[in-house]
């Protein structure tokens, strides 16, 4: 079967699902590079697929019986991120009781696939760049030099050449990287795949987690298909999967879709946000709004209990902690006790309450609470940092 051929069929190999022609053309790339060990940028929001990519791109590779080994180059501290991927000596460092291989060491033969390379630190791209030119580089603390065959696949939702232009991305490295260029469209340019994606990302689900589905109706998928989905592909999933189990495997038709999609005047907090904002005022915003939601959502539960009950009812809901956690109560008090009043606080305090219910939630492991929050496992050491958290 010849390339030409292989884009006319339904696209849904490697996990890749999709019928749109721009999700056709990343599968015929994905043909025609794999067989080779040339370098490959693949680019996108969050959310799009770009891991999926990469994995298609080693599975269809000659090294595809050897490691592919995933590093998050953002969810890593700065100082230990070297370490990581090119290992360490004994003593290298306090703490390195003994001799340990890196990431690169690991996936010799196989792929190396750098997720979120833009977050690279300079010092870092500087010994990144000679593997990618030389295939050798020495463990932190080492005097010999460890030469490896690994194929470099990276991935970035960042404007790769604005940072070069700012100075905080090599210019070399980054055309050393960016040999082959992926593009991964989010789900507003290839509406057309929405639908497909629905009805997989439901089957897949239901048949995991044993649940008889009827579906959604034909206008229920019409209607999720003109979302505007920010998050993309990952947005779409836990929409999906949130709303099976919610509605308890029942049809979903669009009158029990309204229950759970923004309105108008809501929705418009999913749109890009203006540039001249920062990272962190967008983060701070979004908890903020969240929370607020949340705030509502609970409002309007307790007063539907009170109208369910005869006049006589306590005010003071004794069983109210039965039924709404005590960690989003919205009575006054102040972050780390009881309850939370959003209407008395700052964006900070919030963040900070914010951060650490989530963090108690999860028993302190920094990977879940970051996931649950959205933002970066770095992003989160600075917060508990700058917040002075006690984790």
């Amino acid at each position: 079967m010849d390339l030409s051929e292989k884009m006319q069929q339904p696209v849904d190999q490697f996990g890749i699902i999709g019928e749109s022609h721009a999700f056709r053309q990343i599968i015929g790339t994905i043909h025609q590079v794999a067989p080779t060990d040339i370098s490959v940028l693949i680019v996108g929001e969050s959310g799009t697929g770009k891991e999926l990519v990469a994995n298609a791109l080693h599975q269809a590779s000659h090294r595809r019986e050897k490691p592919l080994v995933v590093v998050n180059c953002g969810a890593i501290p700065e100082g230990i991120l070297e370490s990581e991927l090119f290992g360490h000596e004994k003593g290298a460092f306090t703490g390195a009781v003994g001799a340990r291989k890196g990431y690169f060491e690991t996936a010799d033969s196989g792929t190396v696939f750098l997720d979120e390379i833009g977050e690279m630190p300079p010092a870092t791209q500087v010994k990144l760049l000679r593997v990618l030119e030389s295939k050798d580089f020495m463990r932190v603390g080492g005097t010999r030099m460890q030469t490896v065959d690994v194929r470099v696949i990276a991935a970035t939702n960042k404007d790769l050449e604005a940072a070069v232009t700012a100075g905080e991305f090599r210019e070399d490295l980054f055309y050393r990287l960016n040999a082959i260029h992926i593009r991964v469209p989010p789900l507003r340019e290839r509406r057309e795949d929405i639908p497909l994606l629905i009805k997989v990302l439901a089957a897949d689900f239901c048949r995991r987690n044993h649940i008889e589905f009827q579906g959604f109706t034909e206008t229920a998928i019409r209607v999720l298909a003109n979302q505007p989905w920010p998050g993309n592909v990952r947005e779409l999933k836990n929409f999906v999967e949130s709303i099976i189990v919610l509605e308890r495997g029942d049809l979903v038709d669009e009158t029990g879709l309204a229950n759970y999609l923004k309105t108008p005047g809501q929705g418009a907090r999913n749109l890009p946000v203006p540039t001249h904002r920062s990272s962190e005022q967008v983060e701070r915003e979004f908890i903020y709004h969240a929370l607020l939601d949340l705030k509502s959502e609970v409002t309007k539960l307790r007063e539907d209990l009170y109208q369910s009950y005869d006049t006589g009812l306590p005010k003071s809901l004794p069983y109210y902690s039965e039924v709404i956690p005590s960690s989003y109560k919205t009575d006054d008090s102040d972050p780390g006790s009881e309850g939370f009043d959003l209407e008395n606080k700052s964006l900070e305090d919030v963040e900070r309450f914010m951060i650490n219910r989530t963090l108690e939630s999860y028993n302190g492991s920094k990977r879940k609470a970051a996931k649950a929050l959205g933002i970066s496992e770095r992003t989160l050491y600075r917060k508990i940092k700058e917040y002075d958290l006690p984790f």
